[in-house]
């Protein structure tokens, strides 16, 4: 088992995949708004393959997985609608994953900072985790409209980090697909990766840090102190 030489400073978080488990919603909101535009819908695990770049990316790799073309224009006016139907349901059959709030208080209680860096927008993530309990622990939520380049660019964490006031090295990101190894690659810092998250890799072809069978699997990698 590899565990860290020095205690992260902060341990910034994913959010669906690693924190929630959200694809349900996800596929019942893009399903029904495929449906307005005449294509079929998708299952579930092909949702979670889905996902991961953002709300525009989303929709072209539905209509890219059906063949069909799609002018950006047209990627802006669906993405817009799927926002509108996802959004007043993103908690409907989303729930936390296994060990997410005993990860998040066991940072805390490790005397980390704690945060949230996702490319959903920063109000629907903070309103997701109010309803989960988990706004209040985090000391930083950075969102895919925060304005710097989405993951896989590091530019989300690179924020984060200075937000904290932290080198990125400082700092650890746990996630579950190849966008979130990417970024943390990219910006320089440590990265934890979930097992069997919302990616079509296998875990081992992730490039993580560290593999984690759940996100509270997490505690055990970790010394126990904060680094001075």
């Amino acid at each position: 088992m590899t565990v860290l030489s020095r205690m992260p400073k902060a341990v910034l978080f994913d959010l669906d995949g690693t924190l929630i488990d959200s694809a349900p919603d996800i596929r019942e909101a893009l399903n029904e708004t495929l449906a307005m535009e005449g294509v079929a819908p998708f299952d579930l695990q092909t949702v979670k393959h889905l996902v991961g770049g953002g709300v525009q990316v989303l929709i072209e790799r539905a209509f890219r997985r059906r063949g069909l073309p799609l002018s950006p224009q047209d990627c802006e006016r669906i993405a817009a609608r799927f926002v509108a139907t996802y959004e007043p349901r993103a908690t409907k059959l989303t729930d936390l994953t296994p060990g997410a709030r005993e990860a998040v208080d066991g940072v805390k209680a490790l005397g980390a900072k704690t945060g949230v860096v996702t490319n959903k927008p920063e109000a629907a993530t903070r309103a997701i985790l109010a309803h989960y309990g988990l706004a209040d622990p985090m000391d930083i939520v950075i969102g895919g409209d925060a304005g710097p380049k989405k993951k896989p660019a590091p530019d989300l964490l690179l924020l984060a980090a200075k937000q904290l006031g932290f080198d990125p090295a400082e700092c650890l990101f746990v996630g579950d697909s190849e966008n979130d190894v990417e970024a943390a690659k990219a910006a320089f810092m440590p990265v934890a990766a979930l097992e069997n998250g919302y990616t079509a890799l296998a875990s081992s072809d992730l490039g993580a840090d560290i593999l984690l069978s759940r996100v509270d699997d997490l505690l055990r990698h970790l010394p126990q102190k904060v680094s001075s």
